[in-house]
């Protein structure tokens, strides 16, 4: 698992990069328009739209763009139907590469997607073809603060959670994808402050690009820039000094 921390480092530190250039708050618009059409405009009785929020709040989205979206996505209109679309492939040096994406216009979206695994020296493949290598956990991502390990773990295996790491200044949650919730809320609970819950494709096992890294991160970063583009999984083995 200690693999999967860094790796699960580098997408928290990689949307801290997007959202200081404003996609992140596009993306989270097409989440809550989704969620809210799947599930309502009530986040208390709607686990999906409550997890967006809180994400767009990390990620400081204004109050007003959150309510605008809650709100369009409510009204009658509804605005844009946005469709859930998974795309897989390799990356160069082999790794392996989920690409989730929710898009109002799929031939845009796949052209996009297969212009980039090209580009960088990828190839985009078909359903199947690496989601194998991959399995579905709950992450919560909580700041350590002045709790120590043996703290956090009591509370998290009291709650349901499935492994606790230690990293840096954060503690990094492993559940269930049904178990993701109760462990948050218990953590906060318990006055630990959670700064991310989400079902995350983990990889089994991670690679070496073999002198492919900068390709590697080329890609991931062109996919993410995509407005269309929500979240990229990949397996690979990245530099620490690549993280920043």
């Amino acid at each position: 698992m200690s693999g999967h921390s860094k790796w699960h480092n580098i997408q928290l530190k990689k949307g801290k990069t997007d959202a200081a250039r404003g996609s992140i708050f596009t993306k989270l618009g097409r989440e809550i328009a989704v969620a809210v059409k799947t599930g309502g405009a009530d986040p208390a009785s709607n686990f999906r739209l409550k997890a967006v929020i809180d994400k767009a709040k990390i990620n400081n989205m204004p109050n007003d763009n959150i309510l605008r979206s809650i709100k369009k996505a409510s009204g009658a209109d509804g605005g844009a139907d946005y469709e859930e679309m998974t795309y897989e492939g390799y990356a160069a040096g082999g790794v392996a590469v989920i690409v989730k994406c929710l898009t109002d216009n799929k031939n845009r979206t796949a052209a996009d997607v297969r212009h980039y695994f090209d580009k960088f020296g990828g190839a985009l493949g078909t359903s199947g073809c690496v989601s194998y290598l991959f399995k579905s956990k709950g992450v919560i991502i909580a700041e350590k603060g002045k709790r120590t390990l043996d703290d956090a773990l009591e509370i998290a295996l009291d709650a349901g959670a499935d492994d606790i790491l230690e990293d840096d200044d954060v503690f990094e949650i492993y559940t269930s994808p049904v178990d993701v919730n109760t462990v948050a809320e218990a953590l906060r609970k318990a006055a630990i402050k959670v700064l991310s819950e989400e079902t995350e494709l983990c990889p089994d096992t991670e690679i070496d690009p073999q002198g492919k890294t900068d390709s590697v991160l080329r890609l991931i970063d062109a996919l993410n820039e995509n407005d269309d583009v929500q979240n990229v999984y990949h397996n690979a083995i990245l530099p620490e000094e690549d993280e920043e």
